[in-house]
């Protein structure tokens, strides 16, 4: 039997006409289609006027939220108990540079995602449930492979499922 599939599509324009504002149209195309506008801006730090999130805020949220959607998506495909839960994100990256006026280069140091579900299901279910969900998020498939660890909540510990 051939695999189901399913494609997403994004757009997005940007414009900048001074400073670090960035101001961001971004559109889902298929069929349900929807236009977000998404400003940015860097804090005084960086030259900004923080009128804005940071443009990394963008991507954390949107790593964490992907995962969350697939976590509640999955947990009823798969019959798995979670009720509520909690994902809370840890993001670094490092920034290199030869002086204060070059260019940096920036590299990613990695992720983590700690998991709190707090329904009754079994570590096991859990387990696999957090492995189908991060299979599914489409934000997790593009980063660099070995940059993402998961921990999930067992009573009072942490457990790294990677």
């Amino acid at each position: 039997m051939a695999k189901m599939k399913f494609d997403i599509h994004f757009d997005a324009e940007g414009s900048n006409t001074a400073k670090f504002r960035n101001d961001c149209t971004v559109h889902l195309r298929g069929a349900a289609p929807r236009t977000d506008f998404l400003p940015s801006d860097e804090g005084a730090y960086h030259g900004g006027d923080g009128t804005a999130p940071y443009p990394l805020a963008y991507f954390v949220s949107g790593l964490t939220t992907c995962l969350m959607t697939q976590l509640r998506s999955f947990s009823r495909r798969l019959d798995i108990d979670v009720g509520e839960f909690e994902v809370n994100c840890e993001a670094r990256w490092q920034a290199e540079m030869d002086s204060a006026r070059d260019p940096y280069v920036s590299r990613g140091v990695g992720f983590r995602l700690d998991i709190d579900l707090k329904g009754n299901a079994s570590f096991d279910d859990k387990k696999r449930l957090i492995e189908a969900a991060t299979k599914g998020c489409f934000v997790e498939v593009i980063i660099q492979p070995g940059l993402i660890r998961h921990r999930l909540k067992v009573g009072d510990d942490w457990v790294a499922l990677d």
